[in-house]
């Protein structure tokens, strides 16, 4: 487990240029994968929101709160109580999910294929492992919504652009700031 995600072997794909605004997505066979910078994201975000689209071709975007990646090419998601999602992924499979660091402004949009897993399946608690670990037994999971990554991008916070100068940590002072927050400190060991 590393940074709230179940890792399996492979090759780190996704690669971030350490200058802000530059993203680049290296070109594979196999498609996009999760590397640390995206685990991290993951990690730190509070939520992910989800977008489907209905039989109809209406959209439909709601929050979810227990997510993480499977390895190095899957986002999964808890089904608590998302009856609609799972509905409309049953017969339109594409989605889109983004996550976002809130007080580093910063995450992921992720586009891929969904399949929704049932408690029957056999590969249940193997996918859901980290899932299962974060619902404990306050959130019974229906389902896992598992998606096999199309394409991933960065999501910057415009503050990002409009100051490209300021540091990372000067931006979180000011997120911190902007929602009335003061960040954790660590006891001393």
């Amino acid at each position: 487990m590393e940074n709230g995600c179940a890792r399996l072997a492979g090759p780190v794909i996704l690669s971030l240029s350490p200058t802000r605004g530059e993203r680049t997505l290296k070109k594979n066979p196999e498609g996009p994968r999760i590397n640390q910078a995206v685990r991290t994201d993951i990690g730190n975000s509070v939520l992910c929101w989800l977008a489907t689209v209905d039989p109809e071709g209406t959209p439909n975007v709601t929050p979810k709160e227990i997510f993480s990646c499977y390895g190095d090419d899957r986002l999964v998601v808890a089904d608590i109580a998302s009856a609609n999602t799972v509905r409309n992924i049953r017969t339109h499979s594409a989605v889109c999910a983004s996550f976002i660091d809130v007080f580093r402004q910063r995450g992921f949009k992720i586009v891929g294929t969904a399949t929704v897993v049932s408690p029957e399946d056999a590969d249940f608690p193997v996918i859901g492992v980290e899932l299962l670990r974060k619902a404990g037994t306050a959130f019974p999971i229906r389902h896992i919504i598992s998606i096999k990554i199309a394409r991933i991008s960065r999501i910057w916070a415009p503050s990002y652009t409009l100051f490209p100068d300021r540091a990372e940590a000067d931006l979180m002072r000011s997120a911190y700031d902007s929602y009335g927050v003061n960040p954790r400190t660590e006891p001393n060991t």
